[in-house]
This record gives C-alpha cells, sequence and structure tokens, in this order.
C-alpha cells in the first residue's frame, strides 16, 4: 500500500468498527428505556434487537461472495450512510409521540394552599381524552426498522474492509493492522454503555418540562432517559465514518513480497488437497460467475462433511445463545435485581465488564503464541476456561436478593410475605373508604419500609409540599405494621442493606468470569480455522456467521425476554388501555430463570464439545498417518505448475490465520 492511502484507509476503518460498534452497546444500553417510553414487554425488545441480524442477513452473502470484484471502499461508504439513516430513524419517534406522560397520581398545586387529596370520594372514571390523537401505528415498528436498516449498512464494513487490508498490505503490516482495527472495535462498546449511562441521568424531555416537577427519580421504574440523544450522537459519528471511503481507490498494487515459510506441512497439504487450485481468482480480474456457481455446492458438500466442523458449528450457536442472552439482559438484571438505576448499570457494564472481556481475548492470544498450542492444545485451553468460567457463574445463584416488599404483591398489608398476583389482594380493610385503581403505579414508600403501588392504597387522605417533596399523611394502611407516623413519601422504599452488600461481589464476580470465559474466546476461534482447509476457510467463516446470527442472534433475545416477563408481577397499563412494560418482578424467579437459562444452554454445549474433542482426536491421527513423502511430492508438483502471482497470494493469505478475524 503507498504509505498515505494505507494509513487513511486504516484509520477510515478503524474509525467506522468504532462508530457501528458504539451503535450497538448503546442499543443494549437503552432496553429498559425503550420498554418504559413504548410501554412494551421485554420479548418485544427482543425482537427489535434481533432485527439488526435479520438486516445483516439480508445482503451479507451477496455482499461477502460479490463485493470483492466491487469498489469495496465505496461500498463501505454506503454501507455507513445506510448504518447512519438507520440510527437516525431510531430517534424519529421521541419527536412525534409528543411528550412523555408520567403515570402518576401526583398533581403540581394551583397555589400554595391546595393540597392533593389522594383519597378520592367518587371514582375518577376511565378518561380516554387525548386517545383520539394517537397515532395508530406503534411508534416502536420505527426502532424496529431502523434496526434492520442499521443491519443492512453495517453487511460490507467487516468482510469488505479485513479482505481489502489483507489483499493490499504487506505481509508483515496486515495482522498488526487488523488487530489494530479490532482493538479500535473494543473500545466501541465502552464509549456505547458511558453514552447509555450518561443519556439514562438525563430525562426524556429535558428541556420542555420543568424538572422540579418531575415527581420521579432516576431509579423509579417509571423513569425514562434521554434514549433518542445518543442515537443522534452514534448517527452523526457513523455518518462521519463515511467521508474518508468515498475518496479511496479502488484497488492497490499487489505487493510482491509474500511470505509463505510459515506454512505448515499440514496446512499445505491441505492446499494440495482441492481439486480445483487452478481456478482460484485474482481479486483483480472479473469473477467467472458461472464458474462460481457451479463449484459452490461441491465446495460446500465437501465442508459440511467434515464433522468437526460440525460440532464445533454446534457448540458456538448453543454458546452464542447463551452469551447474547445473557449480554442483551445483563443491565437490566443490574437494574431489577439490585435496584440500580439504568445509569449505573450502563455505567458498570461499560467500565468493568467489556475491558475485562477485551483483557481475556487478548491474553488469550497471548498464551496461544507463547505456549505455541497446537490444535488439541486450543481445543483443551478453549474448554478449560469455559468449564472455569461456568463453575464461577454458578455462584451467582447465592448472590440474590429478596423481593422488594409492595404491599398486595409481595407482602400483605399485615407485613407477612406471600406473592400474589391477583388484583383483588391489592384491597384491604385500611383503604376500603377510597375508590382507588388498582392498576395504577405510582408507588409510596411508607415509614414502616412498605412500599405501597399508589397513595390512595396506602390510604392517605392529606398531602403537603408539591413534586419529589411531596409528604402523604394520615395513611392508615402505614398503621397496620407501624405506630409512629403514618406518612408517606414517593417512590419505593430503598433496597435491603444485605442487598447492598451483596452488589459488589456480584460485581467482582462478573468481572472475574467474564475474563476467564473470554480467555478461549482466540483459541477457540483458531481451532476453527486450523482444522479446515485453507481454501474452505471464508467459506467455513460465512457459514459459522450465518449460523450463529441466524440461529442465536435472531432468537436469543426474544425467547430470553419472553421468559423473563413470565417473572413480572405487576404489569404497567397504557394511557388508552392495554397491558405496557412491567413494574416489579418476583426477584427470585427472574434469578432463577436468567441465570438458569444461560447456564442450561452452556451445560448443553459441553456435551457437543466431548463429542468434538473424540472426533478432532480421530481427525488428527487420520491426518498423521498420511504419508509425509507423498504430502511433499504433492507440494513440489504444485509449486511447478503454478509459480504465479495468484498461488503466492493464495498461499500468503491463507497460511497466517492469525490475520483471519470471525465475521
Amino acid at each position: 500500500m503507498p504509505r498515505t492511502v494505507e494509513t487513511m484507509f486504516l484509520a477510515a476503518l478503524s474509525f467506522a468498527y468504532f462508530s457501528k460498534a458504539l451503535s450497538g452497546s448503546y442499543m443494549k444500553s437503552t432496553i429498559t428505556q425503550l420498554e418504559r417510553r413504548f410501554d412494551i414487554p421485554s420479548y418485544l425488545i427482543g425482537i427489535i434487537d434481533g432485527s439488526f441480524e435479520i438486516g445483516n442477513l439480508l445482503l451479507i452473502a451477496f455482499v461477502s461472495y460479490f463485493g470483492a470484484k466491487l469498489h469495496r471502499p465505496k461500498i463501505i461508504a454506503v454501507g455507513c450512510i445506510l448504518m447512519s439513516f438507520g440510527t437516525f430513524l431510531i430517534a424519529m419517534p421521541h419527536f412525534i409521540i409528543g411528550r412523555h406522560k408520567i403515570e402518576t397520581s401526583i398533581r403540581p398545586p394551583v397555589n400554595s394552599t391546595n393540597n392533593l387529596y389522594p383519597c378520592p370520594a367518587s371514582s375518577p372514571g376511565s378518561s380516554r381524552a387525548g386517545c383520539e390523537g394517537e397515532s395508530n401505528v406503534s411508534m416502536w415498528i420505527y426502532v424496529l426498522l431502523g434496526n434492520i436498516l442499521r443491519g443492512i449498512g453495517e453487511t460490507p464494513v467487516q468482510p469488505l474492509g479485513i479482505s481489502f487490508i489483507d489483499d493490499y498490505a504487506q505481509s508483515e503490516n496486515a495482522a498488526l493492522y487488523i488487530g489494530c482495527v479490532q482493538t479500535i472495535s473494543i473500545i466501541g462498546p465502552v464509549f456505547g454503555y458511558l453514552l447509555g449511562s450518561l443519556c439514562a441521568k438525563i430525562y426524556v424531555d429535558i428541556g420542555y418540562v420543568d424538572m422540579e416537577m418531575v415527581t420521579i427519580t432516576s431509579s423509579d421504574a417509571r423513569w425514562v432517559g434521554a434514549w433518542w440523544l445518543g442515537y443522534l450522537i452514534a448517527g452523526a459519528l457513523t455518518l462521519m465514518s463515511a467521508v474518508p471511503f468515498w475518496f479511496l481507490p479502488k484497488s492497490l498494487p499487489m505487493p510482491v513480497e509474500k511470505h509463505d515459510s510459515s506454512c505448515t506441512l499440514e496446512q499445505t497439504r491441505f492446499i494440495t488437497d482441492s481439486p480445483n487450485m487452478k481456478h482460484k481468482f485474482r481479486p483483480e480480474e472479473p469473477a467467472n460467475l458461472h464458474l462460481m456457481a457451479i463449484e459452490f455446492v461441491p465446495t460446500l458438500k465437501s465442508l459440511l462433511g467434515n464433522p468437526v466442523y460440525i460440532v464445533y458449528l454446534c457448540v458456538t450457536i448453543i454458546q452464542f445463545n447463551s452469551l447474547i442472552g445473557m449480554v442483551t439482559y445483563k443491565p437490566k438484571y443490574i437494574e431489577q435485581h439490585y435496584g440500580q438505576s439504568a445509569s449505573k448499570a450502563n455505567f458498570l457494564m461499560g467500565i468493568i465488564n467489556i475491558p475485562a472481556v477485551a483483557l481475556g481475548m487478548f491474553s488469550g492470544g497471548v498464551v496461544m503464541k507463547k505456549y505455541k498450542l497446537g490444535i488439541m492444545g486450543a481445543a483443551k485451553f478453549a474448554f478449560g476456561t469455559s468449564l472455569l468460567g461456568y463453575l464461577l457463574s454458578l455462584l451467582f445463584f447465592a448472590m440474590g436478593c429478596e423481593n422488594s416488599k409492595v404491599a398486595g404483591v409481595t407482602v400483605s398489608y399485615n407485613g407477612v410475605e406471600g406473592l400474589s398476583r391477583q388484583e383483588a389482594s391489592l384491597f384491604s380493610v385500611c383503604n376500603w373508604g377510597c375508590l382507588c385503581s388498582g392498576k395504577e403505579w405510582d408507588p409510596v414508600c411508607g415509614e414502616n419500609g412498605i412500599t405501597y403501588m399508589s397513595p390512595c392504597l396506602a390510604g392517605c387522605t392529606s398531602s403537603v409540599g408539591s413534586g419529589r417533596n411531596t409528604v402523604f399523611d394520615g395513611c392508615r394502611c402505614v398503621a397496620n405494621t407501624h405506630t409512629g407516623n403514618l406518612t408517606a413519601v414517593p417512590g419505593q422504599c430503598p433496597r435491603s442493606d444485605s442487598c447492598d452488600r451483596v452488589f459488589p461481589y456480584f460485581l467482582a464476580l462478573s468481572v472475574i468470569s467474564s475474563f476467564v470465559i473470554s480467555l478461549g474466546g482466540t483459541p477457540g476461534f483458531m481451532l476453527l480455522v486450523r482444522c479446515i482447509k485453507p481454501e474452505l476457510k471464508c467459506l467455513a467463516l460465512g457459514i459459522h456467521t450465518l449460523a450463529t446470527r441466524t440461529l442465536a442472534g435472531i432468537p436469543a433475545p426474544i425467547y430470553f425476554g419472553a421468559i423473563i416477563d413470565t417473572t413480572c408481577l405487576k404489569w404497567g397499563y397504557k394511557s388508552c388501555g392495554g397491558k405496557g412494560a412491567c413494574r416489579i418482578y418476583n426477584t427470585t424467579s427472574y434469578r432463577i430463570v436468567y441465570l438458569g437459562l444461560t447456564l442450561g444452554l452452556r451445560t448443553v454445549s459441553f456435551f457437543f464439545c466431548i463429542l468434538g474433542f473424540l472426533l478432532l482426536k480421530r481427525h488428527l491421527k487420520t491426518e498423521a498417518r498420511k504419508p509425509l513423502t507423498n504430502g511433499n511430492s504433492e507440494v513440489d508438483s504444485l509449486k511447478k505448475e503454478e509459480r504465479d502471482q495468484d498461488l503466492h497470494f493464495i498461499l500468503s493469505s491463507d497460511c497466517h490465520v492469525d490475520r483471519e478475524t470471525p465475521l
């Protein structure tokens, strides 16, 4: 590569990787914000999250197969523009649906003497005023379509960007360049979660409302942060990343110094085993589509006939289901289980978990290089770290918190613990004199440490103050378990001290387990590229990407969300009727289904790992029996027959397996 163009392309691709990684992690960080803003359950959020993979899969085969024959930098630029438009589309509903209406019974007083009486003497009725003006189209559809467009735009960035570097960079520089790009892509999620943390602190309608009149805090189940702001920032960054690619050439001079001395005997034998080596194409030449189509089916059959590859595919699909489902809902788990705000949960993900994963992947590569692990060594190392991480993760079951004490839901009005999903349990003698709604979620914390779903259901008769400084007096239900002041204040009661004490241990274990599991990421991937014939590597990676995204990236967030929804104890309701987002979960059930599903999937994957070890051992024995002299003669024959630049390019690019990256 000419030095200037080389630097420009590397910088542009790094920026594109950073932008797309930031956007993707920011989407994960806004899950609870989107749930509350659009009043939708978790399984719909899973569909929205998985829609990115749907968009990606629509074009990945076409772009990966034919994109290298076209102007790759400009195709990447078009992809970045589509990603930015999709990101802007996600934010668009904020500017369409108007101001966010908090579900609350607290109203600002008209004057200083006009206090709120939370115990109505007559039924307020079910007003549907303003519903006629609402759009018949659910606003979350725009978020779904925007995420699909993001997936379509992301398609060419990785395969075409990496292949462009691999084609035209000096052999000794290509691995360094790809390493730089991958490092930048790891930094992106850190900033994505930190941006999510910042935006979650800001109220959704900041600048349009008087914050003194907002009666809830960022830790409230009804709080919605400025989720749209981060998408505007991410969209602008992605749009900027498209600019440099327009000024890059279609191709560059092919470097003549391509070193193949690092090829092992096993790798060169794999190359010579291919009957169609004479049909390889130079990247600069137009492709013979007819010949490519004829060769595709036999090549695919050869790949799928490799039992080691099939078992590897099954293991990664199952483990990706576990990983994607866990990561998607981990901030939500921290919020719901440990009572942390969305802002703090995102901050912890960005500043603690992501760096631990990055360090683990880097350390795994260092271990492989230092100890020169072969195929079996890499397999054992990957399995060992995965098993150790699994055993550490079992400790999460012991780091639980008790359910919040909510009258009529998790405890009775007398303070006796017991779960109830019946609306009738929300009413008691202490609030029979008030015509309260059993659907309203406007929690207040009594002096007795019990949360009541509304001031009315707490039996409160009057109030003083306004906004967050409101204090409810004469709360008869508080008197059932308390003999002091019969008062209550807005918001849920804080978690118990025991929950606060266990949370730091949860964070520490989370970091350690993430690091240990990610140690096996690099050796596990190297196992894939080393047990496949070099001429099948690109197809193997493509099938691997297609399978994991189709069978893990799309369904995992959906069924994880659906199972989490089953643990909801109290659903919110939309202003015009219909079930909205969940307000409070059964903490114990949430922990069991979330951790149980995550670890259960990994348990299943270990059975396939055992089968994979047996097949890999047999495969290596078969390779060892092949006459080495025959292999050497084949190599000599092949080199005499094809001493052109095309073969030299293939040998060089395929021997340096450390330059390959997962799609």
